[in-house]
């Protein structure tokens, strides 16, 4: 395994941040899977996918304002920030993200391709997307046909926007340096992600406080916190 004491960000002509919830449980947001996971308090069939909201939509959105709520209590920490930096020095600098907690933009981070979502915008299905920023829903029905609004979230037993993969898919096919932070990247797409770099022969790093299971896939592995690691290797 290569030693990484401090990364040039220059040396690179694409860079790729891929974070997971470990990024964003390290400024106390609660994570949806695992030890304390909201899943273990909350049955998601009854407030994360179509046919729950179908049934009861206010119910599905009253929990979302919850979770809005909750994430607004906290802060973007150090790791946010470099890369927010980095992003304002250098040419081709993305983000990629599974975590649906605007932390990134709030941190001031542009160009994030949030794979699952945002609680941040709304959509109706006949009228598209919008944003919705707050505590609470600036309005549950779409001022254009009264439909009830959706949070605009893939939920489970939903599919991942292709539209969304596609500009993911264009990024990786550039990336010379891909970090993934925060992710045990076992689930889809995680899983994916690392092994497309190496196959474009980017240098592939993973920063988490657990090993991964496939440390093959990666050159680089450091066992800290998002916030430490990425002060150290680019600060």
């Amino acid at each position: 395994m290569k030693s990484l004491p401090r990364i040039d960000p220059k040396h690179f002509e694409s860079i790729v941040f891929f974070t997971g919830a470990g990024m964003s449980a390290e400024s106390g947001v609660p994570v949806y899977r695992g030890e304390g996971g909201i899943w273990n308090c909350y049955q998601w069939q009854e407030y994360a996918c179509q046919r729950a909201f179908d049934l009861d939509p206010e119910k599905v959105l009253d929990f979302h304002e919850l979770r809005r709520k909750a994430v607004l209590q906290f802060q973007p920490h150090h790791g946010h920030e470099v890369i927010a930096q980095l992003q304002q020095q250098h040419p081709d600098v993305r983000v990629v993200t599974q975590n649906i907690d605007g932390m990134h933009q709030r941190a001031g981070s542009d160009n994030v391709i949030e794979l699952h979502g945002s609680l941040w915008r709304v959509r109706c299905a006949e009228h598209g997307v919008n944003e919705d920023y707050g505590e609470q829903y600036n309005t549950r029905h779409c001022p254009y046909c009264g439909q009830w609004l959706r949070p605009d979230i893939t939920w489970f037993e939903d599919m991942l926007d292709t539209a969304v993969l596609q500009e993911m898919e264009a990024v990786m096919k550039r990336v010379r340096l891909f970090i993934c932070i925060g992710t045990s990247g076992v689930v889809y797409p995680a899983a994916v992600f690392p092994a497309l770099a190496r196959q474009v022969g980017a240098t592939t790093v993973c920063i988490n406080t657990e090993r991964p299971p496939d440390e093959d896939i990666f050159d680089v592995i450091i066992e800290e916190k998002a916030g430490d690691a990425l002060q150290r290797l680019f600060l």
